[in-house]
């Protein structure tokens, strides 16, 4: 029988071997990675599910390899989309790029196999450190300000991720991932915070929004497909059913929508819209029966295909021309006339029209609300589809490509981006029109048919309308160069407060107890040493009063450093503790209203 291979084995390793590759070798690589990791996926279909790589830690079985149809599903979009990723990013020289981007997709695959909750979170960390330098490789001041920020948030939810599982275990609970019994204790939620912060679930969800606009064209490819997708599989696998995911997943799907109408940027409107086509996979999980599973997880599969396909299109753009706000473009359909085609097969696949992937995925989480008796849920789901098709299938398109002639002399990208562009746009129509390949893959048997007569037309009915209506109120949607404030102003406004009470209230006191040391406690060393050297002033012993002094001094220096450093020390941790201990208190206020 064939051995299982993990598939990040060629995906981290490689990434370490790329720098040292130039040229064609170099583009060789980049293709050869995600197409070994491709076969690694073929060839585990063939083999029998359970448990693979199993390594005993500090006594505790680490597995790297857990195998199920979950799991797969997962790993097979998540390899597809390295080497479309790949291909779109093959004109780019900065090899820093895609070695960051082969660990950041060799992560995600790990977190997809983890056995258990200690591997989960090795890869997890470095899911969020290797994505990190996607942002800081723009190299411009605002994308390194996103890139602190975007680490930042993730470390958090990474701490509230191994606090959780902490408690966890210290409460006799298993270290193997699985569904948690929701009893509503504190290592349920620190865990459930950590993995909805990197779904994006509001108020939590304003590092993407943040940082995805500001990462580098390709960069942005990889960071729209792999890391709220990698967390809805974590939802999926430990809180299938948590009733509160259904209204967080609602309100999300309407929320990003609503901020999508403010945005004059391409990608931050792009952005807004991964929180809302993530909301449906998080309502899906939230109501917890098979079919919602089904269409969370076929639906995370179809949207990082098409999302990934909609960040190539405005990326090839903002490549040719060099901007991205909607107000300083317009007339490209003549330059550009297969990108527009291209992004418009993303643009009907996100909003669901008949014959692209949406449909057959989208429509799969609505019904299983409706079959759930959760009526209201429905409706505002779909509503929140409309939303998507006025804001990413018309909106943005009209603005970019046709609108004001902004008179940008821009012209095709690279063959290598259209490739990468193709792919994924075959992949969406191909998957509207012939579900079943991913319906056999879901974890659970499919009894959905989403081409039903009534479902086709009460779709492309809200489709039409929401044209008709794009189109006769247009004046009033054109775009604004304003600047649209979210959740992300806490933090922003919060770590200049973090960062005037470390500089001056605690620096100051540290400074303080500086100078008692350097200035009265040494003068009093000095002094006491002067007394004493006259006092033994005998032949002899001034060697030793000597060497006394000298330790007085050296001790009254070991003095300061401590004790500086304790109070640099003890402020910062007073200060964490008492943010933490105010956010528990208020938490578990409203958790007992």
């Amino acid at each position: 029988m064939t051995e299982w291979i993990h598939p990040s084995v060629f995906y981290i390793p490689g990434a370490f071997l790329l720098p040292f590759l130039r040229g064609r070798m170099q583009k060789a690589g980049m293709l050869l990675i995600p197409l070994l990791g491709t076969a690694a996926m073929y060839l585990m279909m063939h083999l029998p599910h359970g448990t693979y790589w199993t390594w005993n830690f500090l006594g505790q079985s680490m597995i790297f390899g857990s195998v199920d149809k979950l799991s797969i599903v997962f790993g097979w979009v998540f390899v597809i989309m390295s080497f479309i990723g790949m291909v779109y990013a093959l004109h780019v020289d900065d090899a820093g790029q895609h070695v960051a981007a082969l660990l950041y997709v060799g992560g995600s695959l790990g977190v997809t196999f983890s056995g258990d909750y200690l591997t989960l979170f090795i890869f997890w960390e470095l899911m969020a450190f290797s994505s990190a330098y996607l942002v800081f490789a723009r190299r411009e001041p605002e994308a390194i300000r996103a890139g602190f920020r975007y680490i930042l948030v993730h470390a958090f939810g990474g701490v509230c991720l191994l606090g959780g599982v902490v408690l966890h275990y210290l409460n006799g609970g298993s270290m193997l991932v699985g569904p948690l019994e929701q009893d509503g204790s504190l290592a349920f939620y620190m865990m459930l915070i950590g993995v909805i912060i990197n779904a994006a679930v509001p108020p939590l969800h304003a590092w993407l929004t943040d940082a995805y606009p500001e990462g580098t064209v390709t960069g942005s490819v990889f960071m729209s497909a792999f890391t709220t997708k990698t967390a809805v599989y974590v939802l999926v696998r430990v809180f299938p059913g948590t009733e509160l995911l259904v209204y967080l997943g609602t309100i999300m799907a309407l929320y990003g929508v609503v901020y999508a109408v403010l945005e004059n940027d391409a990608r931050r409107l792009l952005a807004y819209h991964i929180v809302s086509q993530v909301g449906y996979m998080v309502t899906g999980v939230g109501i917890g029966t098979e079919m919602s599973l089904n269409g969370s997880v076929s639906h995370a599969f179809a949207h990082i295909l098409y999302k990934g396909l909609l960040f190539m299109g405005a990326g090839a753009v903002i490549h040719m021309t060099g901007r991205r706000k909607l107000t300083e473009l317009g007339g490209l359909y003549r330059t550009m006339p297969i990108t527009l085609v291209l992004y418009m097969i993303g643009g009907f696949a996100i909003s669901a029209f008949p014959l692209f992937s949406g449909f057959v995925t989208k429509s799969m989480v609505v019904a299983a609300a409706s079959a759930d008796h959760r009526p209201l849920v429905a409706l505002l789901l779909t509503m929140a589809s409309s939303g998507t098709f006025l804001h990413t299938g018309l909106k943005l398109p009209y603005y970019m490509f046709f609108g004001k002639d902004s008179g940008l002399e821009a012209k095709e990208p690279p063959a290598n981006m259209i490739w990468g562009m193709s792919i994924a746009a075959f992949l969406c129509i191909a998957i509207g029109c012939f579900p079943k390949p991913l319906y056999d893959l879901l974890p659970f048997p499919v009894d959905f048919d989403p081409y039903t007569g009534d479902h086709v037309t009460s779709a492309l009915g809200i489709l039409l309308f929401t044209g008709l209506g794009f189109f006769m109120l247009l004046k009033k949607l054109d775009p604004e160069p304003t600047i649209s404030i979210d959740t992300d102003w806490f933090y922003r406004k919060g770590s200049r407060v973090f960062m005037w009470v470390a500089s001056r209230p605690v620096a100051k006191t540290d400074t303080y107890i500086g100078d008692i040391y350097k200035t009265w406690f040494s003068r009093f060393i000095l002094f006491f040493s002067d007394i004493l050297a006259r006092i033994m002033d005998v032949r002899g012993i001034d060697g030793a009063v000597n060497g006394i002094a000298n330790l007085f001094l050296a001790a009254s220096r070991w003095m300061r450093t401590t004790t500086t450093g304790f109070v640099r020390q003890y402020a910062a941790t007073m200060l964490i503790a008492g943010i933490v201990i105010l956010g528990y208190y208020l938490f578990s206020t409203l958790m007992s209203l």
